[in-house]
Parts: structure tokens; C-alpha cells; sequence
């Protein structure tokens, strides 16, 4: 079997195989490093570390008696600095964070900042360009407790000479005065954040999750929050306990996310794992999430940000991850004001999530607001509730239960008018489904463009484990159990090879929908327990 090398550090490199397997494979497969056993997994994709900079180095994957072998070259460390020199003590109760951000800022171009094996009790760091942050086996970043001691970062500062603005905080796609995180980049670029340690906001001790809507100073703070960063790498980190979303990166490009395990508790608000924001270019293989909300968000603001500062989120793709246990596996939206398309999402096991992919959108988010080339492939997905979502009605924001949001007739299309374009699902399997398998209710004055699914072979659980649901959240929409497909307001959809075993219908529900191509759509009922 081949391997692709999808990123080389100065002392770590990512490898990923060359299969059509979904997430791992099915043996356990060896890596070598100059003939060495190094690694022994099933992931398909893998972060070895150990290494040394500037050195040649040649990697041997091993599986099934096979063996492939390609060398690589680590990259020019400058300097290692090690953060105890500076002062650090990494006894979990000392305050670190003054030693660790002196070594920061002292790091020279191409320099690594390097924490050993410890528990470093810290409030917000701040990173800068062209350095690498190295958390050993063992090493924890861990938040204070107390919000009093974070900084704020303002939502929106005026330039001096009153022709532009100056974005740094923001919150549910407003520029709005927010904590700075844990780690926070602004500006900065060429920045390597690699493990195997730990980034731990502490939030589960703290009151980050108390009346986590109410504002106390400032918004809730992220774990990692990078504002207009350029070649940004993280890998083989673990990240966990966050006051609210993971990891946010906004208004960056060139980003990727290699083989990171992003855990909260189910019932922590608003912990997303992964939300770019207006971001292009972005890569997250690997990754595994269970959180308490999205595990991924794919976001590009609210309408002032879209208006003002406007950014496509785009080429976003994600492959061979793992998502556990939150509302979506794959969201896009709400706060997509400034669009988000060519998302690509293959290879993936959606495990235990409400939704697999989740699309939310309403009135008001704009006509810049273009969700379009949103393509989901060869998915797994097991004990998800509802696979399919899509939802022009979403009820956010203080004015969600409005009429203007809410009411079913059309409206007039203005430029406060969402578009919802091409969204394509092929060679997925769903099973243990409880609620339905797609709902989509596009706008009647705006109907959902082209829905596609194809190879899509569903098996709903047992009548009586089954839990009755509202799939999309908008107002006067029934709880579903067990219903196949419901479409409304949707210009073009199509169905082929769609198999569906178990569900209480017999045939989709379609409603204004204008044009339809369903081709071999079986239903089956299922087998007596």
C-alpha cells in the first residue's frame, strides 16, 4: 500500500495511506523509521514524532507483508527553547504564563518553544510568526480558572485615520469584545503547533459554562483562536475542556489540522470542536471529536461581516476523521452571511452525532450568503438521528421566533435573501437512524437549489428504540420518527440507488419541489427482532 507525506515538521512528520478505507483499516499496519518499529496502528492517518531536524530520514509502512518506503528531510530548527529555562514551572498551581510568554517573544525566526513534561497553569498566550509551539508526551497547557485574569480582545476598533476598522474579538459571527484564548495568534503566520500534549481550558472548574449565554466582561474565550493567520500548522494535540468553541480559526488561510483529538462533555454549551470562519484553504485529516455541540462549524459570519469585510469561507476538506457525540458531525452555518463553498468531506465515521451533515441558514443572513459545491462522500455514519439536514427557517439570533424569519409564505428577495446551491451526498451508509434520514425545507420565495444523493443505503433502529425528533429547528415543524425522506421548496433533487430499510413510510413526502430524477429508490421493511 502507498502513502502520501502530508506535512514534515522540524521533529515530527504526518503520513497519510493511500486507501479508499474508511478512517483505518481493517490490520493493524507498522511504520518504520531507518528500520526501526516506530508506530503500529490502524488510523489512516498517523503523526510520528521523535525525530531530529535536519536530517534525512526514511519512513517504511508495513501492512498485510507488504512494504512501501519514501524519505523525507525534517526541517531547520534555529533554536530549541525550553520553557523551564525561563522559569516555568509546570507544577499545575504556579503561574506560568509570564515564563512561557517570555520565550515566546524571544523565539527567534524558525525557533521551536519547547514544553517538557509538566502541567503549566496559564492564562492566555500569545503566539507570533514563524516559530513552533511543542507541547512533549506529557506536557499540559491548562487554563486559569479565573476570567478576571484574561485579557479582552475589543470587537471593532476604528483606525486612526477613521477610514477602516480593526477587527479583533468576535462572537457568533459578530465583531464583539471576546477573552482571548488559550492560544491566540493575530496577524501571524508560518506557525506550527504540534503534540503530543495537551491544550486544557479547565472549564469544567471554572464558571465558563455557567449561564454561558449571559455576557460577564467579555464573550467566552476559545481554546485556540487564530485572526488572520497565513500557514498555520497543529498536529498530533490533544485538545479538551474548552469555555466554548475548540478551535476558531477567522479570517485565515492555509491551514491545516493533522490528526488532533478534540474532547468536551456532551453537555458543555457551545463547545464546537473545529469552526473556520471566512477562512480559505483549510485541511483537517485525522481528527477525531465529541463535543457538547458541531464537531465541525463552517462559518463566514453575520450580515455586518459579510457586508463590511467580506470573506468566502472556501476549499475546505476534510477526510478520514472521526465525529462522536455532538448535534452535527459536519455543519455549515448559521452565521454563513459571507457564503461558504467547495467543502469536502470524504472518508469520514459519524458516530453517535443528531445530525450528519447539518446545513442552517434563515432570512437576513444576506444575498452574499451563497452555500453552494458542498459535497459529502463515501461516510460511514452509526446511531446518527437524523443524517440529512438542511434548513432555511433556522431559529437563531434573538429575532429567530420572528415573522420575518419564521412565516412560511414567500417574501419578497431582497438583499437580505440567503441561497442555498448544490449540496451532493454519494456512497454513504446510515445505520440505526431514529428520526428521518433527510429533511429540507428551503424558502419558498428562494427554494434549495439541487439536493443529490446517491449510493445511500440507510437501516433505521427498532420502532421501539426509536426517539421522535424535530429534525430542523424552525418553528411549527412536527417531531419526525422513523420518516424517510421530507423535501420542501427545493428546485432539484435528485435520488438514485437510495435504499432505506425500516422507516414507518413508503415513499418521500415531496412539497414544491420543482423538478425531480428518482432513480432505483427501494424501501424495505425491517427484519423481525
Amino acid at each position: 500500500m502507498n502513502f502520501n507525506v502530508v506535512e514534515v515538521f522540524a521533529r515530527s512528520v504526518t503520513i497519510e495511506l493511500d486507501t479508499d478505507k474508511i478512517f483505518c483499516q481493517d490490520e493493524e499496519y507498522t511504520l518504520f523509521i531507518d528500520g526501526v518499529k516506530t508506530l503500529m496502528g490502524t488510523q489512516n492517518v498517523a503523526s510520528v514524532t521523535g525525530l531530529l531536524p535536519d536530517r534525512e530520514y526514511e519512513i517504511t509502512l508495513e501492512i498485510a507483508g507488504e512494504r512501501t518506503s519514501k524519505k523525507v528531510t525534517t526541517r531547520h530548527e534555529a533554536v530549541l527553547l525550553n520553557v523551564r529555562s525561563f522559569g516555568a514551572k509546570g507544577d499545575g498551581e504556579t503561574p506560568d504564563t509570564a515564563a512561557i510568554q517570555a520565550a515566546i517573544c524571544a523565539c527567534p525566526v524558525d525557533g521551536t518553544v519547547y514544553l517538557p513534561k509538566g502541567t503549566y497553569y496559564v492564562t492566555p498566550l500569545f503566539l507570533k510568526s514563524n516559530m513552533t509551539l511543542w507541547l512533549d508526551e506529557g506536557a499540559v497547557l491548562l487554563g486559569d480558572t479565573d476570567r478576571n485574569h484574561y485579557p479582552i480582545l475589543p470587537g471593532m476598533t476604528m483606525t486612526t485615520d477613521e477610514k477602516d476598522e480593526y477587527n479583533l474579538g468576535t462572537w457568533e459571527g459578530n465583531p464583539l469584545n471576546c477573552y482571548a484564548s488559550l492560544i491566540t495568534a493575530i496577524d501571524a503566520e508560518n506557525i506550527n503547533i504540534i503534540g503530543p500534549g495537551t491544550l486544557d481550558g479547565n472549564a469544567q472548574n471554572s464558571d465558563w459554562w455557567v449561564n454561558a449565554k449571559v455576557k460577564r466582561g467579555a464573550w467566552r474565550p476559545n481554546i485556540m483562536y487564530l485572526v488572520r493567520c497565513k500557514n498555520v500548522r497543529v498536529q498530533n494535540i490533544k485538545v479538551q475542556n474548552s469555555p466554548c468553541w475548540n478551535i476558531h480559526p477567522y479570517y485565515c488561510d492555509d491551514l491545516k489540522f493533522l490528526n488532533l483529538y478534540i474532547q468536551n462533555p456532551s453537555n458543555s454549551p457551545n463547545t464546537d470542536g473545529l469552526d473556520p470562519e471566512s477562512c480559505k484553504d483549510v485541511l483537517v485529516l485525522g481528527t477525531v471529536i465529541s463535543v457538547g455541540d458541531d464537531c465541525m462549524a463552517i462559518k463566514s459570519g453575520k450580515y455586518y461581516m459579510a457586508k463590511e469585510h467580506h470573506k468566502v469561507t472556501e476549499n475546505v476538506t476534510i477526510r478520514n476523521c472521526k465525529f462522536e457525540k455532538g448535534h452535527g458531525s459536519v455543519t455549515v452555518g448559521s452565521e454563513a452571511a459571507g457564503g461558504v463553498k467547495n467543502i469536502r468531506v470524504s472518508q469520514c465515521i459519524f458516530d453517535g452525532t443528531d445530525r450528519g451533515l447539518r446545513i442552517k441558514t434563515r432570512r437576513g443572513r444576506g444575498e452574499r450568503s451563497v452555500l453552494d459545491d458542498i459535497i459529502f462522500e463515501n461516510i460511514d455514519m452509526n446511531g446518527v438521528h437524523m443524517p440529512f439536514t438542511v434548513n432555511m427557517f433556522y431559529f437563531c439570533d434573538p429575532d429567530g421566533h420572528s415573522d420575518y424569519v419564521q412565516n412560511q409564505a414567500p417574501a419578497p428577495v431582497d438583499e437580505m435573501t440567503p441561497v442555498i446551491g448544490t449540496i451532493a451526498g454519494r456512497n454513504i451508509s446510515c445505520k440505526g437512524a431514529s428520526a428521518c434520514v433527510l429533511c429540507a425545507v428551503g424558502l419558498p420565495e428562494r427554494p434549495i437549489g439541487q439536493l443529490i444523493f446517491e449510493n445511500i443505503d440507510v437501516e433505521f433502529l427498532p420502532e421501539g428504540e426509536r426517539v421522535a425528533e424535530r429534525p430542523v429547528m424552525m418553528d411549527n415543524f412536527d417531531e419526525m420518527s422513523g420518516r424517510s425522506i421530507y423535501a420542501k421548496n427545493v428546485q432539484n433533487l435528485t435520488l438514485s440507488n437510495v435504499h432505506i430499510k425500516g422507516s414507518v413510510d413508503t415513499q418521500p413526502q415531496l412539497i414544491s419541489v420543482e423538478h425531480t430524477n428518482l432513480t432505483d429508490v427501494y424501501y424495505q421493511p425491517l427484519k423481525a427482532q
